[in-house]
């Protein structure tokens, strides 16, 4: 039984409360650690720590030597690589073929690529006439922008936090994370590494706790903190938005999704269909990038039916641990009744069931866990709730189309605009629906195909920001301008 107790200026540290809570292995509903919640002294601690390495020999080192650190702080991951790969899926339920080729490998890699991309920034310089003649030159410069508070989900927790905690630490701010109170081993394993590797106290620090008074909104509402990171639910980052702005605090949101496939009748059939259980079953569907409306051109829409029905029915549902296993279960019970209210929902809501829509027989061992059948409806009406509200689990919705204006038109009726998949071999097509399907990002005959140097973001109640590559410079520091007359 592991006790998970919050890092705090380089130290882990319990709560002064002695509140505790449970952590549960998804996959079985077994207990499998307790953890401390934050009260107020623990996030006080934790930005006062945080505030004081700004003011210390972090604040002080060069560029060059804080790239080192966190190429060295990569490098400390991948050295215990099996111990984070099993904390994370002991955490999530996630198969280990899928952590460990994203979640692990990338987790580390935030923090090499966001090191090299600060250290090749430039900034502009102007000359300026002035009335003597004599001229004035004005040059930026870029600072960090003092302490983050990184508040980060549970469906990819060590690959979604760095994702933030690279960058801010790349810049040369101190963070304070807070992970989601369901998966808090990866994030508090990182505390090891970061003293491991010689990243000064107050840096890194990490509490744990829920939302509501407790860590969450003592740490969204705390005057010491210079700005907020969120990815997670709409409504969350309504409630984060809505504390921040009691001190105009800068915040940066990654936020969730409906997001629509757009199946076209000269698509490559294999790819498509094989993108598209990727994109709507991986990770059990817990992805804000996966796809829950899928339009498919009429053509070749009862054959694409039938192949994702025969895909989906041919995914294995097992331990982290089993080679075998493709799908893992949902992040506990509490989100399995939502999921299975939903599958209910779809039902009454008129929809076919082509496959799935309730929960497996598991074996013994399994049985208590938070398992559900990937499940694809057709025949619902577009203003169902099924297709028009967030689920975040193993399902689609898929839907005949008739013309290219119309599928556009489908993809774009929604409140959010995260990601899309465009199946096509047309290459004008692509480019030409990629262009006005509003999203953040559009993937063309791929799914979550990444470069981290592009900006990644949503639009409408997707978010608010773009981060990846210089772009999250624009959250992570502030420019200052410096105006030299000569």
């Amino acid at each position: 039984m592991k006790e998970v107790k919050h890092f705090i200026n380089g130290e882990f540290v319990g709560s002064a409360s002695g509140k505790l809570f449970d952590n549960i292995n998804p996959a079985t509903g077994e207990k499998i650690g307790i953890v401390h919640e934050a009260g107020a002294p623990e996030v006080d601690a934790a930005v006062n720590a945080a505030r004081a390495a700004m003011q210390g020999d972090w604040g002080r080192m060069p560029l060059a030597e804080r790239a080192n650190l966190l190429h060295k702080l990569a490098d400390g991951i991948t050295a215990r690589f099996d111990e984070f790969l099993e904390a994370e899926c002991l955490d999530t339920g996630k198969p280990q073929k899928l952590a460990c080729h994203i979640d692990i490998p990338r987790g580390a890699a935030n923090f090499k690529i966001f090191a090299d991309v600060v250290k090749n920034v430039p900034t502009e310089s102007f000359m300026l006439d002035t009335p003597d003649g004599q001229g004035a030159l004005n040059y930026s410069v870029r600072k960090p922008k003092g302490v983050i508070a990184v508040i980060s989900p549970w469906n990819l927790p060590l690959l979604l936090m760095t994702w933030k905690v690279g960058p801010a630490l790349a810049c040369g701010n101190a963070v304070v994370v807070k992970p989601s109170e369901e998966t808090p081993f990866t994030t508090t394993l990182l505390g090891e590494v970061m003293n491991e590797v010689g990243i000064p106290k107050g840096v890194y620090n990490v509490v744990h706790g829920f939302g509501p008074n407790s860590a969450g909104e003592f740490l969204t509402r705390h005057k010491g903190v210079d700005g907020i990171t969120f990815t997670g639910e709409t409504g969350t980052g309504a409630a984060i938005m809505k504390a921040a702005a009691d001190d105009i605090t800068d915040i940066s949101f990654e936020l969730g999704g409906k997001n629509p496939a757009l199946v076209f009748a000269d698509c490559d059939m294999d790819k498509a269909v094989e993108g598209t259980l990727r994109s709507a079953f991986a990770n059990c569907g817990q992805v804000c990038l996966g796809t829950e409306r899928v339009y498919v051109e009429r053509e070749i829409y009862d054959t694409f039916v039938e192949r994702l029905k025969s895909g989906a029915e041919a995914l294995k549902m097992g331990q982290w641990d089993d080679p075998e296993t493709d799908m893992g279960p949902l992040i506990s019970e509490e989100h399995r009744s939502k999921v299975l209210s939903y599958y209910r929902k779809a039902e009454e809501e008129g929809a076919t069931v082509v496959t799935g829509g309730s929960t497996p027989e598991m074996p013994d061992g399994l049985a208590g866990g938070a398992w559900v059948q990937p499940t694809i409806w057709t025949d619902l009406p577009d203003d169902a709730d099924c297709v028009r509200e967030e689920i975040f689990g193993p399902c689609c919705h898929i839907r005949p189309f008739d013309s290219e204006d119309e599928a556009i038109a489908l993809a774009n009726d929604t409140d959010y605009g995260l990601a899309t998949a465009i199946w096509t071999e047309n290459s004008s097509r692509a480019h030409r629906v990629a262009a006005q399907v509003d999203a953040g990002i559009a993937w063309v005959n791929s799914w979550f195909l990444r470069d981290l140097r592009t900006p990644f973001g949503g639009s409408k109640q997707s978010g608010i920001g773009r981060e990846g590559g210089v772009h999250s410079l624009e959250f992570y520091t502030e420019l200052k301008n410096v105006c030299i007359k000569l």
